[in-house]
This record gives structure tokens, C-alpha cells and sequence, in this order.
């Protein structure tokens, strides 16, 4: 991307548009790698904190590295630091004993979309962000959670968690403190407090770089945008790593379009997936972006979390969105972008460095998706039983695509692809065969989830039912029904609904 005045602008504007987000300038930014460097840097501010404490993860676990920040959150709360700390459900769900902690010690404390009964699916959306904002001065933003699994295992030879993060000081903190406001309010329970917040503009000028918040909600998307954009005007090179990559095609081909035209476009990813059997769906996905010119290199160590993109010398992101469906679409998800070579030329070095610990995934002559050294070539790292649910997700959307393809011929299928077909096979003859030989087997439980569909539909129509009786403050009784169509606003994408 050029640094001339015109070329800038017309960027800056592709930019908000795709993000709905505004450039904030006069920020200092600290790259972070790995919890070594992330959680000294996040305990140091907690501990200097005089104000409010905005703490959100997705994973919140209670082992060493949670209870370590349990304690110093809640020594802040116990000495009139206002702290809020927002968890989510799935990711956290068994770590109730640290939020009775922390409680008690006067913190507030709100889970994220809890399991309900009357919406079976509703708790495939998660809050995926990984950000803290303290006294509207310094904030962090990763793919890092509080976590033992980031720190690895030495006795049993579990590698440190590699990921990336970012400290940022400056008016932008502002806008963290605004996301996850948000956030606070879709948890339900009313409003973040105002005195915790610091009104945009009210933060001084820390540096001279431009930094852009872009809180993902779901389906607004704008990461997802963002990255089109990225890949459609990269001019030199586009460099990603991501944890659990299953592009959407439009984005595949935007990477394919940029290989093709020249662009160095290279995609780091895990090595190993938790679940075996989706490591050659994982790399049936990279048949594409290898024909086209896309470099793919695979992570040899334990586990490679992070997610982030610098591009051309210039533009650089971090956050928590991998770049599949779940995250692009359905996830609250938070990434800052950050326009500065400084730290463009940092992220570019860090990727050359990790660079040194993989193995380039390559075609063979026979068109095959295959290491370049040969599985056997992989050093002896154990690779963690750790990500699950974000792997099965990605695996369970490149089956569908296979098997979409498979039965529609929407799309070309490689060599890669068929074992996975044969097997999907062999389980769907399986299941017919125990269909046939016990009906029961597959009746019963069908017949409770329908049940269980039924009801949740029966109460959500008895409940908006209920809501369109109830008569409209301020108005006549016989025109309520009117009001509740033309004055009552529409539920927000944060509101209860949500959850």
C-alpha cells in the first residue's frame, strides 16, 4: 500500500466502510508475543490500575495461570478499583468457584450467553473476544486466554502456546472500553456504569500511530470485509497466521486472484489438529490456494493459536477472529488494525521467525496436497489435545463443503478429499444399517430433540404473544397494537434476544 496522501485516503475509506470503524491516530502500540510476554505486561498494569479494570476472555480457566489473576483482580476490586470482568459460557464454564472470588471481593462479574433450554441453538454464539482496558490508559487486545495451556509443560513436553498480542496506550483505548461496553450489556443486567467509562477523545495522544477497533457482532461481518479488502489491494505481499482456517471461497479466491497476480501471499496454520481425522480434511482446503500460487506453511510445535495479517510493509492486524465461518459471521470477536511500518516491519520479522519452525505444505506431480519433507520429518513436539471445539468446527464446515460438493458438483473435488468421502460413506451406510436392524436407536433420541425443537418454538411464540397483548405506555389501549408496530424500537443484536 502506498503512502502518498491520495492513495492513503482512498485506503482509509475502503477501510471504514468495510469495518463501520474510524482510524484513531496518536497511539503507542507493544507487540506481544506469547504468554511469557502477554501476561507479565497485563498483571503490571492490573496492579498500577486506580480506576476500572475491563477484563474479558473467552477461556477464563481455574488452574495456576486463572487463580494467579483471580487474586489480582481481586485485590484491585478490594481496593476501589471498580472491576468488571465478562466470561464466556462455553469457554468458561467451569471455573465458578473464581468468579465467587472475585465477587466477593466486589467485583462484577458477567457470564456470556448461558445454556438456555428455550434456545437450543443459541449457544452456538459466543463472545471469542480476548481484551482488557484499564483506567481508559492502556488496553490489550489477543488471541492470548488466562490459561495454564499457553504457559506448555515441560515434564510433559508440552511447548509454550504460540500467539500474538498487543499493548496499546493511547484515545483508541477509548473504543475498547466502548466494545466491551457492549459486550456488558448483551450479558444482560443493564448498562456498564458511565463514571466506567472515558468519553471518546478524553484519552491524551501516546505516539504517532494509527490504530483502528473493529468489535465484530454477529453477521456484521467486518472483519470478514476487512480481509477482502486486504487481499483485493495488497500489492507486494499478504502474510496470515491463523488457528483454524476454513476459508469461505469468496475470500479464497480473493487470495487465489492476489497469488496469481503477484502478491506474496503466504498462510501459516497448526501442524497437528486435536482431531486426527480431520488433519487431511484440513489440508484438502489448501489444494486451491496451492494451485494458485498461495504459500501454505504448517506450525511444528505444540499449538499455534494466533491470528493475525501484516501486509505490504505498512498495515498489520491482531485480534481473536480465525478466518473461518464462526468467527467472520457468528462470534463477538474484537481485532485492532494498525496502519504504521514500525510495527508492520516487527509483525513481518516475528512471521519470518516462525517461519524457521514449520514445514511448507506443497502439490506433488500427482497434484497432491503433501508435506515437502515427508510426515515422518516432524520433530518430536507433542502436540496439545487443546482447541477442540474451535477445530471441530472448523472440520465440521470443510466436511459439509466436501460433501456439499460431493453431492451437488458445485465445486471440483481433489485426490485429498476422497478418503474423507469414502469414510463419510462408510458412517452414513452405518447408520442406515442400524436404522434398519434398531429403529429405536435413532428414533428415540430424534424424537426428544424434535420435542425439545417444539417446545422452544411454543415458548418463544407464547412470549412475543404476550408482548403483543401488553398494552404501550402512553398511548390509547385500542392502539396498541399499532405502537407495538410503528414506535417500539427493535430488539438490538446485543439485547437479551442474544442470549
Amino acid at each position: 500500500m502506498s503512502l502518498d496522501a491520495a492513495p492513503r485516503d482512498a485506503d482509509d475509506r475502503a477501510f471504514a466502510r468495510a469495518t463501520g470503524s474510524a482510524r484513531v491516530e496518536g497511539n503507542a502500540v507493544r507487540l506481544l508475543c506469547d504468554a511469557a510476554e502477554n501476561y507479565p505486561a497485563w498483571l503490571d498494569a492490573i496492579a498500577a490500575a486506580t480506576r476500572t479494570i475491563l477484563f474479558e476472555s473467552y477461556l477464563f480457566e481455574d488452574d495456576a495461570v486463572g487463580r494467579e489473576f483471580t487474586a489480582a483482580l481481586a485485590a484491585k476490586a478490594r481496593a476501589g478499583v471498580r472491576v468488571r470482568v465478562v466470561y464466556d459460557c462455553l469457554g468458561s464454564g467451569r471455573s465458578g468457584a473464581l468468579w465467587e472470588e472475585l465477587r466477593g471481593a466486589g467485583a462484577q462479574v458477567r457470564g456470556f450467553n448461558p445454556f438456555r433450554i428455550d434456545s437450543p441453538l443459541g449457544w452456538l454464539q459466543r463472545d471469542h473476544r480476548k481484551t482488557i482496558a484499564i483506567d481508559g490508559s492502556v488496553g490489550f487486545v489477543s488471541g492470548v486466554c488466562v490459561s495454564s495451556r499457553w504457559c506448555g509443560d515441560a515434564k510433559r513436553r508440552f511447548e509454550p502456546w504460540r500467539d500474538t498480542g498487543v499493548e496499546i496506550r493511547g484515545p483508541v483505548v477509548a473504543e475498547l472500553e466502548q466494545a466491551f461496553a457492549q459486550v456488558w450489556l448483551a450479558c444482560g443486567g443493564g448498562p456498564l456504569a458511565a463514571d466506567d467509562l472515558l468519553a471518546p477523545g478524553a484519552v491524551a495522544p501516546a505516539g504517532d500511530v494509527a490504530v483502528r477497533v473493529i468489535a465484530g457482532v454477529p453477521y456484521a461481518a467486518g472483519v470478514f470485509r476487512l480481509d477482502q479488502v486486504i487481499a483485493s489491494t495488497a500489492r507486494r505481499y499478504l502474510w496470515l497466521t491463523d488457528a483454524y482456517f476454513v476459508g469461505l471461497s469468496p475470500y479464497v479466491q480473493a487470495l487465489c486472484a492476489a497469488a496469481r497476480d503477484g502478491v506474496d501471499v503466504r498462510l501459516l496454520v497448526p501442524g497437528a489438529s486435536d482431531i486426527p481425522t480431520l488433519q487431511p480434511l484440513s489440508r484438502a482446503g489448501y489444494r486451491p490456494l496451492l494451485a494458485a500460487g498461495v504459500r501454505v506453511f504448517e506450525w511444528n510445535g505444540t499449538m499455534l493459536h494466533a491470528k493475525t495479517a501484516v501486509a505490504d510493509g505498512v498495515w498489520a492486524r491482531v485480534g481473536s477472529t480465525n478466518l473461518n465461518f464462526a468467527s467472520w459471521m457468528h462470534n463477538w470477536e474484537l481485532d485492532i488494525a494498525i496502519e504504521d511500518p514500525g510495527f508492520a516491519a516487527q509483525m513481518a520479522a516475528l512471521y519470518e521467525r516462525d517461519l524457521a519452525r514449520t514445514t511448507e505444505i506443497v502439490l506433488t506431480r500427482r497434484n497432491r496436497v503433501h508435506r515437502s519433507d515427508g510426515d515422518a520429518a516432524r520433530p518430536p513436539v507433542r502436540h496439545a489435545a487443546s482447541g477442540s471445539a474451535g477445530r471441530a468446527a472448523a472440520g465440521a464446515l470443510s466436511m459439509g463443503s466436501a460433501v456439499g460438493a460431493a453431492l451437488t458438483n458445485r465445486r471440483l473435488l481433489g485426490p485429498a478429499e476422497s478418503g474423507l468421502l469414502f469414510r463419510l460413506a462408510l458412517l452414513a451406510l452405518a447408520i442406515a444399517v442400524a436404522a434398519i436392524a434398531w429403529p429405536l436407536v435413532l428414533a428415540v433420541p430424534l424424537a426428544v430433540i424434535l420435542a425439545w425443537l417444539a417446545l422452544a418454538m411454543a415458548c418463544k411464540a407464547w412470549v412475543l404473544r404476550r408482548q403483543r397483548s401488553l398494552p404501550v405506555p402512553g398511548r390509547a389501549q385500542g392502539d396498541a397494537a399499532q405502537a407495538d408496530v410503528t414506535e417500539r424500537k427493535p430488539m438490538a443484536p446485543s439485547g437479551p434476544e442474544v442470549l
